[in-house]
């Protein structure tokens, strides 16, 4: 399972918007691995940022 997907499916399950940071704590990822991830994802239109540097799937 690649690192966005497992991001997706952290963000689907949780209920509120999280940070890079606390989304790398709970998969045990590097911040920048995660950060390209976000990255792709937010160009997927997959995931939106309710507030600055928070992330929540649609």
């Amino acid at each position: 399972m690649e690192t966005k997907d497992k991001v997706l499916e952290l963000l689907k399950n949780n209920a509120e918007p999280m940070k890079a940071a606390e989304i790398a704590e709970n998969l045990g990822i590097d911040k920048k691995e995660i950060d390209k991830a976000i990255k792709t994802l937010k160009s997927e239109d997959v995931i939106t940022s309710p507030k600055r540097c928070y992330y929540t799937c649609e």
